[in-house]
């Protein structure tokens, strides 16, 4: 397994692996330790389709027909980058993910986080910790959106600097 994947290097691999029909210029990845995640954009579905059960029919399809080039990319690509690959499609706006990892994250909370967390428990809001853990993060996520837009684009570009460096 290599120490230095970066979303570079795998979107370039990905750029010259992929079937043309996929559009592979306008393919998004996302690596962290443990998984490559990678969206496609859904061939054939220009824009934001209007029409919401044309659009789940054309992504079931596509999922169902790529399935087994999907499968044989990600083999590769796990075997290059030591990571698992998921899989997943973009129409305008809507991202609609076929296979993601769920990773289990180790983490020492005070008690006034564990309160935080066992009152959405409480509340039927999450039925776990773990539950209201990830429900926090998301929510940090969409409310900070912007801010974690430009925190990835600063680490893009310390990537492609990194990349354009000589090699140890």
């Amino acid at each position: 397994m290599s120490d230095d994947v970066t979303t570079g290097k795998v979107s370039s691999w990905l750029r010259g692996r992929l079937p043309e029909a996929w559009s592979p210029d306008g393919v998004r990845v996302t690596v962290d330790r443990e998984e490559v995640t990678v969206l496609l954009p859904l061939p054939g579905a220009e824009g934001d389709p209007a029409d919401a059960d044309e659009l789940d029919g054309r992504v079931a399809r596509f999922r169902s027909e790529s399935r087994a080039e999907r499968m044989t990319v990600a083999d590769e690509a796990e075997r290059r980058f030591g990571r698992k690959v998921s899989w997943g499609v973009t129409a305008g706006e809507r991202t609609e993910l076929f296979t993601t990892l769920s990773v289990p994250v180790m983490t020492r909370l005070r008690q006034p986080e564990r309160v935080v967390l066992e009152t959405l428990v409480e509340a039927g809001v999450a039925r776990s910790r773990a539950h209201a853990l990830a429900w926090c993060v998301r929510l940090v996520g969409q409310h900070s959106a912007d801010w974690l837009a430009e925190l990835r684009e600063a680490m893009t570009a310390v990537e492609r600097v990194r990349d354009q460096g000589p090699t140890p």
